[in-house]
């Protein structure tokens, strides 16, 4: 949700907050401005719309100055237009705030205000935040600042400046996340490393309840309740370059092209040759995994597509059951949740705002927390007792791909070895699975070759009204991950449910040049899928089927056949997805619209 950006030093503040913002605006696009403090004033320059008509302002009138801060927005309170959007300045002009989440006590703060004379000029939560800030202050920014936020209740990072104590940025973080970056005397601030990355790879994580002070020379730690956090930052080893599009027309392309990479990458070092399983970070106590009874996984949006294939996967690898919920339902359901469990929390940013709250509410219910994310030092690998990391790199498109993926890797690799240990999976067995996951990058490679093929049928698709996704067991776990990625980014109504389901209502809406997409790789589920594919066919639908390259018999039925290289049919998803992956990208090409910032949507949900 939003992204947050802040510089003190020597450069002009502008050049700096705007490039790193550049780097944010995935995070949201409603609406973009910076702040920079001058010889005593405060100038703000914000606007509605994409980061370029921030640009063009800043074109027809820049700001000078070496500290500010800058923010890009998802709107939440407020429709996106020029008043509403981010930073926010006090009655005086003194105080410039942005912010990133939600105040959730922000009227009855707001009505506080007003009865004290206060005026507001937005009809944003995060003005509140500003009038506080200033209504506080007593002549120390950060002591104004903790009282501030003692009042305000919620989740949520803000970063303050005022004209009265130049060269200074106070932050706080309260769930949505913070880092900060040290350079030869300058300081970074932003949401997400990849925005500091040109200029730093010196690197803090704020934790939740933190509180920092950034002048040029760096920065001070402590808790909301004034406790000095002593931490070191850490290095960013991975590469820059690896955030910026390399030649390709859209980030969701690269990343898509990326994904053979990241499966060899999210293996490297962990499956052995023998089958047996490494994973740093995963270190059950002796004897717990033989023990398990029962794993819980939770997650939202394509994190939950990747946990539907973990349930699967770790169910008939474990022979126990598994149990998958949506973390926005499983921490408000009161779950049976018991001691002795494993809880498995998966989130590409690791600060999913449900998915945290999902994760700490199983902890707190006795269950160990094991956390699946691609972000080292987020806030839900900090919440867990075991992190499996999955090494995607920096993933830019809202719209996710290659995190997906190595969300899948990480599943299997979870069950093999816990399959080891339970003795459910042998070591023939075991070393049979290594070698096929050893194999699927170079197979992904071949299943990127479908790309031009993929091209002519979106053009096809492009006008309809409605497109059906299904499948079977594995299969239809795929189909709903398909289906998610052709809505976000094409805009189209796309919906997916089981093979079987269809003939239990939605065959009323299958007429003639329906598209409907069938996955088909579970050899023991594939006869019941050719059936529900002729029942659609059977009413002048269109069959597009994603299948093995050497499967002779869908032809029979299908329109168009998507074939990927054969490989066992528990991995089938890897490879599976990605000609769904490109069928969308190909669509919302065609249509022109802007696939690496679809509208309304955000790359990592920090808000509830």
């Amino acid at each position: 949700m939003c992204g947050i950006v802040g510089y003190v030093g020597p450069r002009q503040a502008q050049e700096v907050l705007i490039s790193s913002l550049r780097r944010l605006e995935y995070r949201g696009y409603d609406s973009a401005g910076i702040a920079i403090t001058d010889n005593g004033r405060i100038e703000v320059r914000k606007s509605a719309g994409k980061l370029q008509r921030l640009d063009d302002l800043l074109e027809a009138r820049p700001v000078a100055g070496t500290t500010g801060i800058g923010h890009t927005r998802w709107a939440t309170h407020g429709v996106p237009n020029d008043v509403n959007a981010h930073p926010h300045v006090d009655a005086s002009g003194e105080f410039v705030l942005v912010h990133n989440g939600i105040i959730e006590n922000f009227l009855p703060l707001k009505e506080e205000l007003l009865e004290e004379g206060h005026e507001f000029q937005s009809d944003t939560d995060t003005e509140v935040l500003v009038h506080l800030v200033a209504d506080e202050y007593e002549g120390d920014l950060i002591e104004a600042v903790r009282r501030a936020i003692g009042r305000a209740r919620g989740a949520y990072a803000l970063v303050v400046m005022t004209s009265r104590e130049p060269g200074r940025i106070v932050a706080a973080r309260m769930v949505s996340p913070l880092v900060v970056g040290f350079g030869d005397g300058e300081t970074f601030l932003a949401s997400d490393i990849p925005a500091i990355l040109p200029y730093t790879r010196s690197v803090l994580v704020v934790s939740d309840g933190e509180m920092v002070d950034i002048t040029a020379d760096g920065a001070t730690v402590q808790t909301i309740g004034g406790e000095i956090v002593d931490r070191a930052p850490m290095e960013v080893t991975w590469d820059a370059g690896r955030a910026e599009k390399d030649g390709y027309p859209h980030f969701m392309l690269k990343e898509i092209y990326e994904q053979p990479g990241v499966i060899e990458e999210t293996l490297r070092g962990r499956l052995q040759p023998d089958g047996s399983v490494v994973l740093e970070g995963v270190d059950l106590p002796d004897g717990f995994a033989a023990g398990l009874e029962k794993i819980w996984i939770t997650a939202c949006g394509t994190a939950y597509h990747a946990g539907l294939v973990g349930r699967d996967v770790l169910e008939k690898t474990l022979r126990i059951p598994v149990e998958i919920d949506y973390a926005h339902e499983l921490r408000y359901r009161d779950p049976l949740i018991r001691p002795g469990t494993l809880t498995i929390a998966i989130s590409q940013s690791g600060e999913t705002a449900d998915t945290l709250a999902a994760g700490r509410l199983a902890s707190r219910l006795g269950s160990r927390l094991l956390a699946l994310t691609n972000v080292v030092g987020s806030t839900l690998s900090r919440d867990a007792t075991d992190v499996l990391y999955t090494r995607a790199g920096p993933e830019i498109a809202v719209a996710s791909t290659k995190a997906y993926t190595a969300m899948l890797i990480g599943a299997y690799l979870l069950a093999l070895q816990f399959g080891l240990e339970r003795r459910t999976v042998g070591s023939p067995r075991a070393a049979e699975l290594a070698g096929e996951l050893r194999a699927l990058p170079e197979k992904a490679t071949r299943a990127l070759g479908m790309d031009a093929d993929i091209a002519k049928i979106a053009g096809r698709i492009v006008g309809v009204d409605d497109i059906y996704f299904i499948g079977r067991g594995l299969d239809y776990a795929v189909a709903t991950e398909g289906s998610l990625k052709l809505k976000e980014i094409s805009y189209m109504h796309s919906e997916a449910m089981p093979a079987g389901e269809l003939k239990h209502g939605t065959l009323a809406l299958i007429t003639e040049g329906t598209p409907v997409v069938v996955v088909l790789t579970q050899s023991h589920l594939y006869d019941k899928t050719i059936s529900g594919l002729q029942e659609v066919k059977a009413r002048g639908a269109k069959v597009v089927a994603v299948a093995y390259e050497d499967d002779a018999e869908v032809a029979k039925y299908a329109d168009h056949v998507l074939r990927i290289p054969r490989t066992a049919d528990f991995l089938s998803p890897v490879l599976s997805i990605i000609p769904l992956q490109l069928l969308a990208y190909h669509v919302a090409k065609e249509l022109g619209h802007d696939i690496d910032m679809p509208r309304n949507l955000a790359k990592s949900v920090t808000v509830e």
